[in-house]
């Protein structure tokens, strides 16, 4: 598995420990989830907003 160097807050790093530890998971494994779910739902808007975007360009052009 490939590794990946991000800097961030140490009172967020904090805050995703905290979390990590009541779910009893590694940090890495909450972050990895955190991204999965991020990009889901960045895929879930782009084809909500395609999806609008047809419907629009339909009724201008129907």
């Amino acid at each position: 598995m490939a590794r990946v160097l991000i800097s961030m807050p140490e009172k967020f790093l904090d805050e995703i420990d905290l979390v990590a530890d009541s779910e009893n998971r590694t940090r890495s494994e909450l972050i990895r989830e955190a991204l999965r779910t991020y990009m889901y739902r960045s895929q879930l808007r782009n084809t909500k907003k395609a999806a609008t975007n047809a419907e629009l360009l339909d009724a201008l052009l129907g």
